[in-house]
């Protein structure tokens, strides 16, 4: 039996084993809480949210999804009636150069039902590294209520949708509308039966050769006539290329294109001499005295047609008087009476009496 001695020693061994277990498992507890320990050193930072969204006292604060520090604090403050929620964070300062002013942070889920946790964002941060009380801005985003509402929302336009097309269904069944009509009518059935039979009917009177598409096709005359003219045109392409016949001497003939280019060289020329003032198209086109000179002519021509115009003058008056038609219209009827009458009797007219004194 042991003694008294041994088993006060063998208690304090116990004793000594649970203080040393309790305080390796508080220094493990406290290094898992990502802030190292009270020996690290560390920032305390806030932020202000309009909803906490379950957030609790120690809740890991993550880096780009690595632990650095713990949520310190959770209290609602007043004044601050768009984000009431202050938010206090213990950070290690071992992160503090990706720790930035302008970091935002953002309450996540860890998962559809996990805890919520603080995510800090400084991907697009710029501003100087964080000190003891800075305030970070939040970027918050919609929580799992707000995910559920709006999947509520849309739940609910799903089942407005669904029976709007549940009525439009049974509006079809029942055979009204133009769609309704469409599936539901036999009449459509009957003509489309009926257009279907005329079709096969006009195919086999096309194949058996009647009327005159049937022709088109299973006349072998059409194919004949349309063979001899392609011979005939290519007989024709052949004389052609040969230089045999109008077209071809046209196309082959190389004296064509000698007069044509004679032509054009005569042609050049005259116009080469006209410009010079050659001849007397070129006298014509160059000298200014006989372009004075025509100019002149067609301004008393000018003059002479106004006075024609205005009854001036003989001439005038022979185109406008009608006293001088109606004389010269009856001296030409006297003079066609009196060769009349000279051609009836030339005796009385053409005799030539004789008197001597």
């Amino acid at each position: 039996m042991p003694s008294q001695k041994q088993l006060k020693w063998s208690q304090l061994k116990v004793g000594i084993t649970v203080i040393v277990a309790g305080i390796i498992i508080t220094v493990l507890g406290v290094l898992m809480t990502g802030t190292g320990g009270p020996f690290t050193r560390t920032v305390l930072l806030k932020s202000y949210v309009f909803d906490a969204q379950g957030l609790r006292l120690g809740a890991p604060v993550r880096l780009s999804g690595v632990d650095v520090g713990n949520v310190k604090a959770i209290r609602v403050v007043p004044n601050r009636p768009l984000s009431p929620v202050e938010i206090v964070m213990k950070v290690n300062r071992n992160y503090d150069f990706n720790l930035r002013k302008d970091s935002k942070i953002m309450l996540s889920t860890a998962g559809v039902l996990g805890e919520t946790y603080i995510n800090i964002d400084s991907s697009s941060a710029k501003g100087a590294p964080v000190e003891n009380g800075d305030v970070l801005i939040s970027g918050e985003v919609p929580g799992y209520e707000d995910v559920m509402r709006a999947a509520n929302s849309s739940l609910q336009n799903m089942d407005v949708l669904l029976k709007r097309m549940d009525r439009i269904i049974a509006f079809v069944e029942s055979g009204q509308g133009s769609v309704g009509k469409l599936i539901y009518d036999p009449a459509l059935y009957n003509r489309v039966n009926s257009t279907v039979s005329e079709f096969q009917n006009l195919v086999s009177e096309i194949s058996e050769g009647k009327g005159s598409i049937g022709k088109l096709i299973a006349d072998d005359e059409l194919y004949n006539k349309a063979n001899a003219s392609i011979d005939k045109i290519n007989k024709m392409i052949d004389d052609v290329n040969a230089g045999n016949g109008t077209v071809g001497k046209l196309l082959k003939d190389s004296s064509l294109y000698d007069n044509a280019n004679r032509t054009v060289a005569n042609v050049k020329q005259l116009s080469d001499d006209i410009n010079a003032g050659k001849g007397a198209l070129g006298k014509m086109a160059r000298d200014q005295e006989f372009a004075n000179k025509l100019q002149n002519t067609l301004n008393r021509l000018s003059n002479l047609t106004d006075k024609l115009d205005e009854g001036n003058g003989s001439a005038a008056m022979f185109l406008r008087d009608p006293a001088v038609y109606n004389n010269t219209n009856k001296l030409l009827t006297d003079t066609q009476e009196l060769i009349k009458a000279i051609r009836q009797n030339p005796k009385k007219y053409l005799t030539i009496h004789l008197k001597l004194f």
